[in-house]
């Protein structure tokens, strides 16, 4: 499908700012993975072999007999006891002594000649750890970086560098999710006002005068003490106080646009008061949107982590960048989660920013690159 001459301006500018495509590659690259960050870091197997049938634990559940155990909840897979079970086809041996015979195992010790004996194996994510798995590190937690903890470990022995990757995915989701329902709702509210002003205009400029006094930090930490805690209860109520951001913005391109005379003879056409708020004004109100989306995709991600720092934001156990934060603050003898957290939050702040300001500057008609 071809694109209009104007789009295809916007994309060329778009392409000509460098510092934004190379933003958006690797934003791109690194959001991807983290969506499959499952199978990046998880203390389960991504494939297992055992008995010349395969399975996949990372999608679905398996029980401890599935493989020859006694239990029927799910199988430990970091068990030396299930591990044993897996590769050597549920010999009876390994209830006696696991680690002896899976040592034997990986040596070859053992082959098809052994009563019992099936080979098999399992193949594991590049962080063998999910970002809840508790390590038994035999020393104090937090722990440096080391072959086994890239990142090191966080002050409950959990691994950094998986609770990155969950966190990394869980921020850019909930400011995805925070960014387009509080524009949507901001965009029309705006768009409402500055066309149709009058009393609607000024009722409407009265409510969002007393609505945006509310403290809204402060309501957030009251409501979610009440109603618990959760990401959709955090992003509705991001969504609740952050759509006025743009509704200001919105009303005043839209008063200034409506009198236009391409509006007024759409007017007299009898165009519908909808298409032409959507289809002749809002095109033009989208640099100065595209100009004020950088802000809320941050607060977003910066109120996220705000409360997660504070003990008001994500349950607990949710792998969470704020929290480890808060654990770098409270473990000053352990500087890689402090330098963890700021190179993160950097790295993924300054990506956003740089690709919207290159979203931004694409659709200036003012702005030609050379």
């Amino acid at each position: 499908m071809a694109l209009s001459p104007l789009n295809a301006r916007r994309l060329n500018n778009f392409k000509k700012n460098r510092r934004a495509v190379w933003s958006l590659w690797i934003f791109t690259v690194l959001f991807g993975l983290s969506l499959f960050a499952e199978f990046l870091a998880n203390d389960k197997p991504i494939l297992v072999s055992y008995r010349g049938e395969f399975y996949t634990p990372v999608t679905q559940f398996y029980s401890e007999t599935t493989f020859g155990g006694d239990f029927k909840t799910e199988a430990t897979y970091r068990d030396p006891e299930v591990q044993c079970l897996i590769r050597s086809g549920g010999m009876e041996l390994c209830f006696e002594d696991p680690e002896k015979y899976l040592l034997a195992i990986s040596n070859g010790e053992l082959n098809a000649e052994v009563e019992g004996f099936y080979q098999g194996w399992m193949i594991w994510p590049i962080v063998p750890y999910s970002y809840d798995t508790p390590n038994d590190l035999g020393r104090s937690a937090p722990s440096p970086p080391d072959s086994s903890h890239w990142l090191g470990t966080d002050d409950t022995t959990r691994d950094v560098l998986a609770r990155v990757i969950y966190g990394f995915r869980l921020s850019i989701l909930f400011a995805l999710v925070v960014t387009i329902f509080a524009s949507i709702i901001g965009i029309l509210a705006g768009a409402i006002q500055g066309y149709f002003g009058g009393w609607l205009d000024l009722l409407f400029q009265r409510f969002l005068e007393v609505f945006s006094a509310l403290p809204s930090l402060y309501v957030i930490i009251i409501l979610t003490a009440i109603l618990g805690r959760s990401f959709w209860l955090l992003a509705t109520l991001s969504i609740i106080f952050g759509w006025p951001a743009l509704t200001g913005l919105i009303r005043a391109e839209f008063f200034r646009a409506r009198n236009f005379e391409y509006v007024r003879a759409a007017e007299a056409l009898g165009v519908s008061d909808w298409i032409i708020m959507m289809r002749h004004i809002l095109p033009n109100a989208m640099v100065a949107t595209l100009t004020f989306l950088p802000f809320i995709v941050t607060g977003a991600i910066s109120t996220l982590a705000g409360l997660d720092f504070l003990g008001f934001g994500l349950p607990s156990s949710s792998p969470s960048l704020g929290e480890l934060s808060q654990q770098a603050k409270l473990n000053l003898q352990s500087p890689h989660l402090g330098f963890t957290a700021f190179m993160v939050f950097t790295i993924m702040l300054s990506l956003l920013v740089f690709i919207f300001e290159g979203v931004r500057d694409a659709f200036d008609p003012r702005k030609v690159f050379q």
